[in-house]
């Protein structure tokens, strides 16, 4: 199978798994690490997203890849997104999330207060991860994801 179609895959059986954990586990266990979780798997769907509009154009000769993951993702933004319907608001979210989920993965303490979670850096500049914000991640995650489908289909 190609690999564009196996990322597909991945990436809807990730968001239901997604879906289970932010309106069905969080609510009954109200345990940080899941937010967090939550966050890095909602990337990895976007990544798997990305990965398969770039796998697919590139099979079809309209873009190059790269080894570097920030080169792909500038021709992705450049020369993919237009075509994919994705907004530029939508790239800002998505690059909203990986800062967000590169914060979390190089933060020394992060708790839960009220709901949200609260990641500090080492010089204590302070994050606030609320589920409101998870939420908007994961539908930009199923938009993203339901756009890709429509046009590789």
């Amino acid at each position: 199978m190609e690999k564009f179609l196996e990322n597909i895959q991945e990436a809807q059986r990730t968001i239901q798994v997604i879906d289970h954990m932010i309106y069905v586990t969080f609510p009954l266990i109200q345990d940080k690490k899941i937010l967090l979780k939550i966050i890095t798997e909602t990337k990895e769907v976007l990544i798997r997203c990305i990965n398969s509009i770039l796998q697919y154009e590139y099979l079809y000769k309209r873009v190059d890849l790269y080894s570097n993951p920030k080169t792909n993702f500038r021709t992705f933004k450049d020369k993919c997104a237009q075509r994919y319907e994705i907004t530029k608001e939508e790239i800002e979210s998505i690059l909203d999330l990986f800062e967000l989920v590169e914060k979390h993965k190089q933060s020394t303490i992060e708790f839960l207060k009220n709901g949200k979670v609260i990641i500090l850096s080492e010089s204590l500049q302070k994050d606030t991860i609320t589920l409101e914000k998870i939420k908007e991640f994961f539908r930009l995650s199923k938009s993203i994801l339901e756009k890709t489908l429509t046009k590789i289909r």
